[in-house]
């Protein structure tokens, strides 16, 4: 990926409505010199590889789960958490890989290695994480739940009240719902839909002597710890016994006048990632839905099986499942610990994280006032800069839209959505603008990754109501977070913008860390009017005065950004880069931040999950450090600082640095426009780039090694939140 990027003059941004850029101007626009591009791109191997770093991340999220300084029912839910995320990656990234491999474009990655080699090391990988997995479960997590009275147990654990209970339980509740599949010439071997938890039974008919397999499937609709006595919902005295466990005890029930020889628990993964032609589709609604359709018959791409599981019964799951023995993972019962999150929901409050209650933003908090604050009349006063989930997403963004819907003189509303919760009051609120008369346009975003049949049930309600609903661009998914109020004042129209880092999600507001602007700034909000006509109409606007829209400008404006500061440097004025991201992986923009590193630029980045990109690396990137911070909040927002000559410029917003984010995504990023927002951006990144605070560090071998900082970052700003509350 070569640096030779020329800077576009556009970038260079104002500070605000009719204020003049008073930063320092680079009298030539910086073009790095051939020689110096040639000193980047000699090092071969400066790449990690984005998978193999993915599941570095997840081994993170494992050792916050074996992390005995953290609350004991947290460690459980981290072990659900692992699941779900190991999941995932196979489903899309793994699956991506095999389909790549068969399609016969195996073409080598950034990291030098070909998708078959990458294959292998995420088996040997994948299969240690989860060994290790299983092993923190069985002899560690669940014994020490033991001694605070929540046991997990088998059956053969239960006593005889404990095993009458689940036999009564089987009886009037499971067994009716259960349904049997025999596989013989009559029947065929059934489709197990993914990640599924299903049962392999080997029956033998006692007048023939011929022995059949059967399926079982485990219904998802029952609890997967089944609580046994009345005190299981406490969490105190609590004893839970794995549903399967109560199914293969009665499994004679189920098959009477059989005998039943062996029972083994197993799961299927399969590629459920979408691939819709967009082009050729005349209605993208139609075609998505048909393609959710076939999600459910996507190949397998992995088989965990009970480490008990016979040879004869695995061999037979191999061929009819059509899986290799590379994709079978051989693991200690139970399978599927995302059941984990309920056991991780009992109230027991003392193996947890103390409670937190997000506050209202100051600026946003009446003083001696019960009523809410008038949102409208805050902004006007001043830019509001808002930190989730410290501060309230319910009584900031929520209460905007809300307030904007039964507001009388706003005349539109216009908002992306690309995830939200089931019961939104956001979709609410916007249904009741409509209703009253409002414009209200919405850009859905149906595409958004296993939300899809969310988004188009709330697609076809928000239609319904009156409100203008669009599905985005052809060949891009729409992933910016914008809302814009159109407001009739004494002065004149006035636009309101909430420009943000993370979903309009009311429940993942109060567990993810996202940032967002709400502002009155005029220039902000013509760019942000234009990019809805663009997202609505035919219109096409490829540069904005204030924003870096992908895919046009962020990669090319980050990377003008990033020679800017090489300029500074050279020039001897004050320079610095930081980045604050969920994955790095971009090469151009990697390649520019080693060549800022080369020429003796300062350059720190905290990223959540993925890194391409070696640091410490001698004579390459010897100026560069990279941290990650993983807790109880999931760290989302997307932040880009930069010294500019002693004169900070901060961004923020919704693109991360991937490919897909880049070039296939419409992703918006807000140069802060007041300084003491900026300033508020510098003080956040001063706390998590401080030797004082815990992460894990990562080196240039592309190993994460967790710091010796007793500064934990999300409970200092908890803590900060709460003395804000104490003194307002």
């Amino acid at each position: 990926m070569s640096l030779e990027i020329v800077p576009d003059s556009s970038h260079s941004v104002s500070t605000g409505a009719g204020v003049p850029d008073e930063s320092y101007e680079v009298d030539v626009p910086y073009v790095p010199d051939p020689e110096l591009v040639a000193a980047v791109e000699k090092f071969d191997d400066r790449f990690l590889d984005r998978e193999l770093s993915w599941l570095k991340f997840n081994q993170r999220v494992l050792e916050l789960a074996e992390d005995d300084r953290l609350p004991l029912l947290e460690r459980t839910r981290f072990l659900a958490i692992f699941t779900s995320n190991l999941d995932e990656f196979f489903m899309v990234r793994v699956a991506g890989l095999k389909r790549r491999i068969a399609a016969g474009l195996a073409v080598r990655a950034a990291s030098g290695l070909m998708p078959r080699d990458v294959l292998e090391q995420i088996w040997t990988t994948a299969r240690e994480l989860s060994e290790r997995q299983s092993s923190l479960f069985r002899d560690v997590i669940q014994p020490a739940l033991a001694e605070h009275d929540i046991e997990l147990v088998r059956w053969d654990d239960l006593d005889a009240e404990e095993q009458k209970s689940c036999k009564k339980l089987f009886k009037n509740r499971i067994f009716p719902v259960l349904t049997p599949l025999a596989v013989d010439p009559a029947h065929p071997f059934p489709y197990i839909s993914g990640l599924s938890l299903n049962l392999a039974v080997l029956i033998r008919n006692p007048q023939s002597g011929k022995e059949h397999f059967a399926r079982v499937k485990v219904p998802p609709i029952f609890d997967r710890f089944v609580p046994l006595g009345a005190s299981g919902a406490s969490g105190r005295g609590a004893r839970f016994v794995p549903l399967e466990d109560v199914i293969g005890t009665h499994l004679k029930r189920l098959f009477p006048g059989m005998e039943v020889l062996e029972a083994h628990t197993f799961r299927v993964t399969r590629n459920e990632d979408l691939e819709v032609e967009e082009d050729d589709a005349e209605n993208l609604l139609a075609a998505l839905e048909k393609e959710l359709l076939r999600r459910r018959f996507g190949p397998p791409v992995r088989l965990e099986v009970e480490e008990s599981i016979s040879t004869g019964v695995l061999e037979l799951l191999k061929e009819e499942l059509g899986v290799s023995e590379s994709e079978v993972f051989r693991l200690p019962g139970p399978l599927d610990l995302r059941g984990l999150h309920s056991i991780a929901d009992l109230s027991h409050e003392v193996l947890k994280f103390p409670a937190f209650v997000p506050t209202t933003h100051t600026r946003l908090a009446e003083v001696e006032s019960a009523s809410p604050v008038d949102v409208f009349k805050a902004a006007r006063r001043h830019d509001v800069l808002l930190h989730h989930p410290y501060d309230s997403f319910s009584t900031s963004v929520q209460r905007f839209i809300e307030q904007a819907a039964a507001d009388p003189h706003v005349l539109a509303i216009k908002q992306t959505l690309y995830r939200t919760s089931g019961d939104s009051p956001i979709i609410d609120a916007l249904i009741d603008a409509a209703e009253a008369g409002k414009q209200v346009l919405v850009i859905v975003e149906i595409k958004a990754r296993f939300d899809e049949q969310a988004n188009i049930r709330w697609a076809r309600k928000l239609e319904q109501a009156g409100c203008h609903v669009v599905y985005g661009l052809v060949g891009l998914k729409t992933h910016c977070k914008l809302a814009m109020v159109v407001r009739d004042e004494p002065e004149g129209i006035r636009r309101y913008t909430h420009i943000g880092t993370g979903n309009y999600n009311s429940k993942t507001a109060r567990t993810y860390e996202d940032l967002g602007l709400i502002t009155t700034d005029e220039s902000i909000g013509e760019d942000v009017a234009h990019l809805f006509n663009n997202l609505s109409g035919w219109s096409r606007k490829p540069s904005y005065g204030h924003l870096l829209v992908a895919p046009d400008s962020v990669r090319t404006g980050l990377i003008d950004q990033i020679h800017r500061e090489i300029a500074h440097h050279e020039a001897g004025r004050p320079s610095g880069i930081r980045l604050k991201a969920n994955s790095v992986v971009d090469e151009a923009v990697i390649d520019a931040l080693y060549l800022a590193s080369q020429e003796g630029v300062k350059v720190e980045l905290l990223v959540r999950g993925i890194c391409a990109l070696r640091p410490g690396v001698p004579g390459l990137s010897d100026n560069i450090t990279v941290r990650s911070v993983l807790g109880r909040f999931l760290e989302h927002s997307r932040v880009f600082w930069f010294e500019n000559g002693g004169d900070p410029h901060a961004w923020l917003g919704s693109a991360d640095m991937m490919h897909r984010n880049l070039d296939r995504r419409v992703e918006v990023l807000v140069r802060l426009p007041d300084p003491e927002s900026v300033a508020a951006i510098g003080d956040l990144l001063d706390l998590a780039f401080a030797s004082t605070t815990s992460a894990w560090e990562l080196g240039s071998s592309g190993d994460w090694v967790r710091n010796d900082g007793d500064t934990h970052l999300q409970e200092t700003l908890i803590e900060r939140q709460k003395r804000r509350r104490t003194t307002s």
